[in-house]
């Protein structure tokens, strides 16, 4: 039988704390709870999750500090609750790396199942039993972006000088489905689909901050964009320089 997934929740709320707590353990999930940043990461000190809920406001450190902690640190998922349901944090959190926003107050299956959606996205694949053979190393596939080249093999987006350019696993997701599709017009919506395995909902904007973020990391000149352009009335499309 597989581990259960490992889920930090970090709210002030003892209440809140304690729901979710009750109700993601009832489902199959291991979870640990802090009401603030300084005991969250002190629980990181000994325990890697799969993904974190944290709550926007918390006392000192705020959510959104911790996020940006913990995406340029680890490789999991990481969903902001907010009492506020305001726009701008919403798009402050889905900026610093955050996969998902949801807003108290929220449906306990609404937010299992958007929790299962940014799981999902961070699976890693299952060894089978008594192999324990080391596995070959992913075929090199290096793909231009612009100033960088990112290694489809490795996840490694890399400047000209050969450094390692910062990359959210949402971040690499969005270059993947590029690189599989150049000099092809796409949609928000099939974006969505294709690298955030969900539905687009008109009023979430995360593709479009992605997309300003990857240019001013891959393009020469991040106002005026070669390399990811704009298809008016319709997505993005990835145009190779040589073409």
């Amino acid at each position: 039988m597989s581990n259960p997934p490992n889920i930090l929740v970090v709210d002030d709320d003892a209440a809140v704390c304690a729901l979710l707590e009750d109700y993601l353990s009832e489902h199959g999930y291991a979870v640990r709870c802090a009401h603030d940043a300084g005991t969250a990461r002190a629980l990181l000190d000994t325990l890697t999750p799969d993904a974190a809920l944290l709550d926007v406001g918390l006392p000192g450190e705020d959510g959104l500090a911790l996020a940006r902690h913990l995406r340029e640190r680890y490789d999991i998922g990481i969903m902001m609750i907010s009492g506020a349901g305001e726009t701008v944090d919403r798009i402050v959190g889905l900026e610093i790396g955050a996969d998902d926003y949801l807003a108290k107050p929220f449906d306990l299956r609404e937010l299992r199942a958007r929790l299962k959606s940014v799981l999902r996205r961070y699976a890693r694949p299952a060894v089978p039993p008594g192999d324990d053979a080391p596995a070959s190393p992913p075929p090199t596939r290096r793909v231009p972006f612009g100033v960088c080249t990112l290694d489809l093999g490795t996840c490694l987006l890399s400047a000209a000088d050969g450094s390692e350019v910062p990359l959210t696993r949402a971040e690499f997701e969005l270059l993947r489905v590029f690189a599989e599709r150049p000099n092809r017009p796409l949609s928000r919506e099939q974006l969505f689909a294709l690298a955030q395995n969900r539905d687009w909902d008109p009023m979430d904007r995360s593709i479009d901050i992605r997309i300003a973020r990857l240019r001013k990391k891959i393009e020469a000149d991040p106002e005026h964009p070669r390399v990811l352009r704009t298809v008016r009335g319709l997505g993005y499309m990835y145009v190779p320089e040589s073409a």
